[in-house]
């Protein structure tokens, strides 16, 4: 049986993501699990494999080849030619590495609807610079949605000692009650359930975070979210089979002792999740876009422009993101 051809793109060439990408690509336990394929300019990664001794994969395909993906057997650059390392600056926000990093992923994401890849992987791309190049989303996720036409998704970032699923992603605070419904709630916990099941391959056990200080102390605080939102779709949950716990105020329901009985935690917004997880894992956990008909795995970190192209970028949330990607395939 064939190995998955899995894209990985290079995220915005002026950051770390071409260099993990060619780090990532040379990886045995990468080599053995799939058929890495990067999707970016090839005098970028030619230029960054020069700088740090880096090799660059030998197959080269033309966005005019694409048949050649097909039947794919050894690491490959789809090259887009529409970039040269001397039309941007490294580690500087630029419109140019915005529209050629947001190409990189559109393309990607055609290609796994069509088949001709099966799953995608993403290195870091930088908001302001896809936001200067015309491209006004808040991040991937929501590329992804929009591409794929779908409506019920989350976002999981995953390791081996922690899981968060959020409600609401990247939004401002003022903006997250509004956005905590029974509907948008219950959704999270239904798609975290899948994804750690199949993951985890046994049953799991979740923990459903409030969102006001001690969960709303029954009422007190905040505008009883809890109570209206978060209590019924944490019960419609439990009548469908899923073993759930909470709501559980945040600042105790990452503790040790909780962590060691719980799969995966359901987070109402952003930094409350992301923040223990990170603590805990931020090398090696890996973001996953969940309720899509393709698969997309992610770094969990950013464009990191203050190193980039520097040959000193960690490259294991890369290899963590491709091998789940193959394992998911």
């Amino acid at each position: 049986m064939s190995l998955p051809r899995i894209a990985l793109t290079i995220g915005d060439p002026a950051g770390v993501g071409p260099e993990i990408c060619l780090k990532t690509s040379q990886e045995s336990s990468v080599l053995d699990s799939c058929v890495p394929v990067l999707f970016g300019d090839q005098s970028v990664l030619k230029a960054v494999g020069e700088k740090l001794n880096l090799p660059v994969p030998k197959t080269i395909i033309s966005v005019d080849q694409l048949d050649k993906l097909d039947h794919l057997e050894e690491p490959a650059v789809l090259d887009f030619s529409s970039l040269h390392y001397s039309d941007f600056e490294t580690g500087k926000v630029n419109a140019a590495t915005g529209k050629a990093s947001f190409a990189y992923f559109d393309k990607a994401i055609a290609l796994a609807i069509e088949s001709r890849i099966d799953g995608i992987v993403t290195g870091p791309i930088h908001k302001k610079a896809i936001h200067a190049a015309g491209h006004f989303y808040p991040g991937h996720t929501e590329i992804l949605a929009d591409r794929t036409r779908t409506d019920d998704y989350c976002m999981m970032l995953t390791s081996e000692i922690i899981s968060c699923s959020f409600v609401t992603t990247h939004v401002g605070l003022h903006e997250v009650p509004e956005l905590i419904t029974t509907e948008s709630v219950l959704n999270c916990i239904r798609l975290t359930h899948q994804a750690l099941t199949k993951i985890r391959g046994r049953s799991i056990k979740l923990v459903c975070c409030g969102l006001n200080p001690h969960a709303g102390e029954e009422g007190l605080f905040g505008r009883q979210e809890e109570e209206q939102f978060i209590i019924p779709a944490l019960q419609q949950a439990r009548t469908e089979g899923i073993d759930i716990e909470g709501p559980l105020p945040a600042d105790t329901a990452f503790i040790q002792s909780k962590r060691a009985t719980t799969d995966g935690y359901i987070c109402m917004y952003h930094d409350q999740g992301s923040i223990p997880l990170k603590a805990l894992s931020f090398d090696e956990a890996v973001n996953i876009t969940l309720g899509l008909p393709i698969i997309r795995t992610s770094v969990d970190h950013g464009t990191a422009c203050d190193i980039a192209w520097q040959g000193i970028a960690i490259h294991q949330s890369m290899i963590e993101a491709t091998l789940l990607a193959a394992r998911l395939v």
